[in-house]
């Protein structure tokens, strides 16, 4: 009787009930994975999921039994999935999380079922076995997760690079040259400033100033890109690997500038300062221009033009202000010196660099309403975003038109004003090309054109300015644009800077329904080549191709191969091109994607992926847009690259390029389906509903999943690393080194951050800063982390956490002899990154 009743409260005890519930748990996980791994092998997926589902159930059936046979299932499982995770994804840690991590986790939790199972007299020798078992599946397990991710390089990569080009560009349709032995490129030296010539007459018959002196770089960070070659490089060499190490915070000044609570989750500053003599000027999320002192930090002006929160678009951005020095002015004339820079409510407004005060014969009181001969629009649809970008005294503007509204959206034009008088010089209207002034009374810039929302480049020299355009308005659907618009949208377009004239265009996408605008500025280089240097331009797109041009008539310096892209599915085969254009030079465009590289925090999520994969419509990069089934656009529209842009050591000869690596996951959305789906301008309209993108004019609203998230616990669906950053040898395009760009320390599953300081490879937004002392500066990932790499082998040898997300552009300047490092980290409101309205500034310890 002693004895049922013990062998009863052993049977009934916390033992016995801990044993029930971990075989309900081991159940419901093993119904879900078989389940899935049914539909995903009927799909044509891996039929892992299906055994490892049958192996899970049986676990859970011995434990209800209390057998020992519960473990002996799972083991075989568990070793099982180890083999089949070495098979599938190797040593990749990142990879094996989801496929190991939660299997390993239930395995300790089998194991200390051991105690309250039946077992018969052998039971020490099994237990033996059995621990031998789990030592080879633990150390292989971790071994792979703890593994060190070799980050894969793209097919482009593991061609030999093409030969540098001779001095003379070959045509593009000749062959690629077999790889040559090149001595590392000389440092190119610098032209000379330019001398001021003859004034000539603009488009609309001001005067224009010739070729003015450009501001060097150094000791001053005079425009957005350094100057308007945009290499965002410094000549200072102060800081180096050997001493980064010792920087330290000099100052910090906050703008003030913070989103109300109407304006909570709207704030995307991006703002990079210039630095010009003493001063540093910035303009804050909603287009607050700011003077403070370099070396300290202490505001010394600001001008607020008041922008109503109406007026933000899709975020509140002022990525930067121009600079200017008005020609033979003199020095204590108001306004010689003057800070120019649009607003989200389309002005272009102009300051006195000194004192901050309006300078009242630029415009009208100081302003230019850039809405003028826009025709109908609302606030939020038409908006300024980045600085103009001045050449021959010419301060050349484009604007973000939002994304996705209607067909008869705001004009895409792009117009000169003169930067003394804030006179019209011209516009480039690609709907009216025989028409480079204002339109005609009663008339308005054409309608719903390609516009340029990102920062042109110049070359002060040529007198040409270099507009990088996105597509049409309506992005993913193109049947109903003009020949104009297939012929220059997602273009990267020259333009004479006194008359507004094309001169020439190099198209980077056909027929571009991906929304694969051209998001980054272009970088001017003197390229090396066979006898000397040719003038030429890098351009970087979304789709990952890296192409190097002759800046004076466009023609590519390595070919340009029309390769095949899918034309046999979605809503518009007969407007698809059946060729699309790619760089022979590099390309950041990773292997097509496939059922291995989805993701997820367990093996429930990264199934539910696998299967969605399976669903979609994906034939690599170029699928076409679909609304029979949601389509997987890889790269996503966040690149490849961003409006962050590349940096290029001129010095050495090695470009840098930060890089996002995300597929979307997109449907068109027939008309019918999405009744709700108002554009900005209607009266229904609602910015808070989640609806998908109007598409007015269309037959198809559009949605999109930027990043492919998983809806549960909103973590990407494809593996690590999701952005990287790369090394590249200018010369031959040859990758130098490609490391992952950022660290898991912020980030997690259901927006939790994990605190680990592993490098995943964030999503990230903002360009590198490369200096003569041989570091890459770079914020842009979403761990919060400034940091400095060494140039030469891709290791980070400085870090410290920002206050908000750098999504943004650190700069270096001298004063008095020391160099600095300064960023604006804003966060992003996208990135999901903190909020701030700091200016921070480091520098190497010494006499204050």
């Amino acid at each position: 009787m002693t004895d049922t009743r013990h062998q009863d409260r052993r049977r009934h005890g916390f033992g016995y009930w801990a044993v029930m519930l971990l075989a309900v748990i081991v159940a419901i996980f093993g119904a879900l994975i078989a389940g899935g791994g049914a539909w995903l092998a009927a799909l044509g997926g891996s039929w892992y999921y299906v055994l490892a589902g049958i192996g899970l159930l049986a676990t859970a059936f011995f434990l209800f039994q209390r057998s020992m046979l519960a473990i002996w299932v799972y083991l075989v499982t568990f070793v099982g999935t180890v083999l089949w995770a070495l098979w599938e994804a190797g040593l990749d840690g990142w990879a094996q999380v989801p496929r190991l991590v939660a299997p390993t986790v239930m395995l300790v939790l089998v194991l200390l079922t051991l105690p309250v199972l039946r077992r018969h007299r052998t039971w020490r020798r099994e237990a033996v076995a059995a621990g031998a078992v789990v030592a080879f599946g633990l150390v292989a397990s971790a071994a792979m997760l703890l593994g060190q991710t070799e980050h894969r390089l793209s097919a482009q990569e593991t061609t030999p690079a093409p030969e540098a080009p001779a001095t003379e560009a070959p045509a593009p349709e000749a062959e690629t040259a077999p790889p040559a032995e090149t001595e590392p490129p000389a440092a190119p030296e610098e032209p000379a400033p330019a001398e001021a010539q003859p004034a000539a007459t603009t488009a609309t018959g001001i005067a224009a100033r010739g070729a003015l002196p450009v501001l060097p770089v150094g000791a001053d960070w005079p425009a957005y890109g350094g100057d308007y070659h945009a290499n965002r490089f410094s000549s200072l060499d102060q800081i180096t690997p050997e001493n980064v190490g010792q920087l330290e915070r000099i100052w910090e000044y906050r703008t003030g500038d913070m989103p109300s609570e109407a304006a909570r989750g709207e704030y995307s500053p991006e703002n990079t300062p210039l630095k010009v003599g003493n001063d540093l000027f910035l303009c804050s999320a909603m287009g607050i221009a700011i003077a403070v002192d370099a070396a300290t930090g202490l505001e010394e002006w600001r001008y607020d033009p008041e922008v109503s929160e109406d007026a933000i678009p899709y975020g509140a951005t002022c990525r930067g202000v121009a600079y200017f020095e008005v020609p033979d002015a003199g020095p204590d004339e108001l306004c010689a010196r003057r800070v120019l820079w649009g607003t989200l409510d389309a002005r272009l407004i102009a300051v006195d660099a000194t004192t901050g005060q309006l300078c009242t014969e630029f415009g009208t009181n100081g302003e230019v309403n850039l809405e003028e001969g826009i025709g109908d629009t609302v606030p939020g649809w038409y908006s300024i975003t980045s600085p103009p970008t001045i050449v021959h005294g010419v301060a050349v503007m484009g604007a973000q038109v939002r994304d996705g509204q209607a067909e008869d959206a705001p004009s895409g034009v792009v117009r000169g004003y003169d930067a003394v008088t804030g006179e019209l010089a011209w516009a480039w209207d690609l709907g009216n090309p025989d028409n480079r002034g204002a339109p005609a009374e009663g008339e308005v810039y054409t309608r719903g054109t390609p516009n340029m929302w990102t920062i042109a480049a110049a070359d002060e020299e040529l007198g040409l300015v270099y507009l990088p355009l996105g597509n049409s308005s309506v992005d993913y659907y193109g049947s109903n644009r003009s020949e104009l618009e297939n012929e220059y949208a997602t273009s990267l377009v020259a333009v004479d800077a006194a008359t507004g004239d094309d001169v020439w265009h190099f198209q980077t996408v056909y027929n571009d329904v991906w929304d694969y605008d051209l998001g980054s500025q272009p970088s001017l280089v003197d390229f090396p080549a066979d006898g000397g240097t040719v003038p030429a331009i890098i351009l970087s797109s979304k789709q990952g191709d890296i192409f190097i041009l002759d800046r004076r008539t466009g023609e590519s310096l390595f070919p340009v191969e029309e390769r095949e892209v899918p034309t046999n599915m979605g809503v518009e085969q007969d407007y698809l091109s059946p060729v699309q254009p790619f760089s022979t030079y590099h390309s950041l465009l990773f292997p097509d994607l496939d059922e291995k590289h989805m993701w997820g925090m367990t093996p429930i999520d990264q199934l539910w992926c696998r299967i969605q994969f399976h669903l979609a419509n994906y034939e690599g990069v170029y699928t076409p847009p679909t609304s029979d089934a949601y389509w997987i656009q890889y790269p996503g529209y966040n690149g490849g690259q961003d409006w962050g842009s590349m940096a290029v050591d001129v010095e050495r000869g090695i470009l840098i390029a930060n890089y996002n690596d995300m597929p979307n996951h997109n449907r068109l959305v027939p008309r019918e389906e999405a009744p709700n789906a108002r554009a900005i301008f209607e009266p229904e309209y609602d910015a808070e509903a989640d609806e998908p993108g109007p598409q007015l004019g269309s037959p198809y609203a559009i949605e999109v999943n930027a990043g492919w998230r998983e809806d549960w616990t909103g973590l990407l669906c494809k593996q690590p690393p999701y952005g990287g950053i790369r090394a590249i040898d200018l010369a031959t395009g040859e990758t130098l080194w490609d490391k992952p760009l950022g660290t898991a320390r912020a980030n997690g599953p259901f927006g939790l951050p994990t605190f680990l300081p592993f490098d995943i490879g964030t999503p990230n937004n903002g360009g590198p800063l490369v200096t003569a002392g041989g570091l890459i500066f770079i914020a842009a990932a979403t761990d919060n982390l400034i940091r400095a790499i060494d140039m030469e082998t891709g290791d980070v040898v400085w870090s410290e956490v920002l206050p908000a997300g750098g999504q943004t552009t650190p700069i270096s300047y001298e004063v008095d002899g020391r160099q600095f490092i300064a960023i604006a980290p804003g966060g992003h409101h996208f990135m999901e990154t903190p909020i701030g309205d700091q200016v921070i500034a480091w520098a190497l310890p010494g006499t204050e």
